[in-house]
């Protein structure tokens, strides 16, 4: 095994091989803990995309309120699924379909069309060229603006969906999809993800779709794989120990050193990081 891939592998506390049903309990009981600690708290809050790891996250969230709501008595917990899109999109049914899967206790609908065209033109106004892969950061962070205007008026906590095989390349907006309260799948890798997936008998449609950001307004629905130049099913491997070609490999490495601030907490001036 490489070097690296060891040392990032330990960090990301990925193991070649799971037990589903662990992880399940695993994650749910994370949840329920976070939330028992911080009594302040009664919702947790999700963008619902209708992709595999929201679909899969929301599910684990919706679990644990509604455990929290059986083991408390407590009725006032709650689940909000929110869905976020730039206007109308293609995959709003996906979206739909997994709220209708998870059972989601509530869901809120923000259209984020309104708030991300306004910044962008005020920030032409400052002779700023803002271009289309700008533009999609600016719509991430527009959707975590409003999970948070969600959570703070529901006492929530937001939720992450992010996991080692999109932490491991940075594939995320920095304050976008990468802000979030707590990241209960964070340890998984995608393949992972669809395990769990599978036994909590979710439609394949959701899980087995191609993975895409979808920010970009001149390359729409660009896969995931396309865009970063190397498979799933590579990362995976990499990341459970298992030999990938060089080429694949190098990849890796690669995405992973060059997004390493967005696995940092902002930087002060008694860290070693930018040294």
């Amino acid at each position: 095994m490489r070097e690296l891939q060891q040392q990032i592998i330990k960090e990301l506390c990925v193991k070649p091989e799971i037990d589903p049903q662990t992880e399940i309990r695993r994650s749910v009981d994370f949840m329920k803990a976070y939330l028992k600690k911080h009594t302040f708290l009664k919702s947790l809050v999700l963008g619902i995309s209708g992709g595999q790891d929201s679909t899969l996250t929301g599910k684990l969230a919706q679990m644990a309120i509604s455990e929290l709501r059986q083991e408390t008595g407590d009725n006032s917990y709650q689940f909000i699924a929110v869905r976020l899109p730039y206007g109308n999109q293609a995959d709003e049914q996906d979206a739909l379909d997994a709220i209708e899967y998870i059972q989601a206790d509530k869901t809120v609908r923000v259209n984020i069309k309104p708030a991300t065209d306004e910044m962008v033109a005020s920030l032409i106004e400052n002779d700023l060229t803002i271009s289309d892969f700008n533009k999609g950061n600016i719509k991430a962070r527009q959707r975590m603006i409003a999970q948070y205007g969600v959570a703070g008026a529901s006492q929530g906590a937001v939720v992450g969906t992010d996991h080692a095989a999109e932490a491991i390349t940075g594939f995320y907006t920095k304050y976008g999809d990468g802000g979030a309260d707590i990241t209960p799948i964070w340890r998984l890798d995608k393949r992972q993800g669809k395990q769990l997936l599978k036994i909590l008998k979710a439609p394949e449609h959701l899980y087995l779709k191609t993975p895409t950001a979808d920010l970009e307004e001149k390359r729409p629905a660009l896969a995931d794989e396309a865009a970063l130049g190397v498979t799933y099913q590579n990362i995976d491997d990499y990341l459970e120990g298992r030999d990938v070609p060089t080429t694949a490999a190098e990849k890796i490495e690669n995405w992973y050193l060059k997004t390493q601030h967005k696995r940092h907490l902002p930087i002060n001036v008694y860290d070693d990081f930018w040294k």
